[in-house]
């Protein structure tokens, strides 16, 4: 007898024949091993953010989620959670209060003018009703896995190496916070939900280049 395998990408699912049946727990070869993680990147070259937003200029909703991921410190599940509702009517330096979904508080953003240039371009040349999910695809809302998979092969277009993904986007808003604004780690701790500082500095893969260049001072 003749048993169809297949695997699919976006639910970690085997298929048998007509049966999507999960993983056993710790099976799935899609998921690190036990005690080992995999690191994802910010983007930390300001020309590949300029490459990356003209290759999407075609594509409006692929923009409007790079944009608006690398502009506010929300996680890949919160911003997929956005309905158009929600960003509608909203201006620039107008809040958005979105539930953090693992800590469960609230977070207010203000979005900045870019932010809101990649809503309302967007919108405006989509179909979407209030109720619907702001970056929708032909199967629905996109999935955290979905999303993680466009902004690896974003990043593999415009020529940057390592590892990157969807947390590849709220790091990189945190990176350039911290390494071009001088923003206060205490600060961006409280914008990412982190419990300590020491979290938020190896998150933003940061700290060895700092402490490496406290040692340039000359007395």
């Amino acid at each position: 007898m003749l048993i169809k395998f297949l695997w699919n990408n976006e639910k970690n699912l085997v298929t048998y024949g007509a049966i999507a049946m999960p993983f056993p727990k710790g099976q799935n070869p899609n998921h690190p091993a036990a005690g080992s993680t995999i690191k994802v990147e910010p983007i930390r070259d300001k020309k590949a953010i300029t490459r990356i937003k003209k290759i999407l200029a075609d594509r409006p909703r692929d923009l409007c989620l790079f944009t608006l991921g690398i502009n506010t410190a929300y996680r890949a599940n919160e911003l997929l959670s956005l309905t158009v509702g929600q960003v509608q009517n909203l201006k620039a330096g107008d809040v958005l209060d979105l539930k953090q979904r693992k800590t469960h508080k609230y977070r207010p953003v203000t979005l900045n003018p870019t932010a809101i240039a990649s809503i309302q371009g967007w919108l405006a040349v989509s179909d979407l009703q209030p109720q619907d999910y702001l970056f929708t695809g032909q199967r629905g809302c996109l999935t955290v896995a979905t999303m993680s998979t466009r902004v690896k092969t974003w990043c593999r277009d415009v020529g940057l190496k390592g590892n990157y993904g969807s947390h590849t986007l709220r790091k990189t808003w945190g990176y350039w916070q911290r390494m071009e604004r001088g923003t206060a780690i205490p600060l961006l701790m409280e914008a990412f939900g982190h419990a300590t500082q020491q979290q938020t500095l190896a998150y933003l893969g940061i700290q060895s280049n700092e402490i490496a260049a406290i040692y340039e001072l000359e007395l």
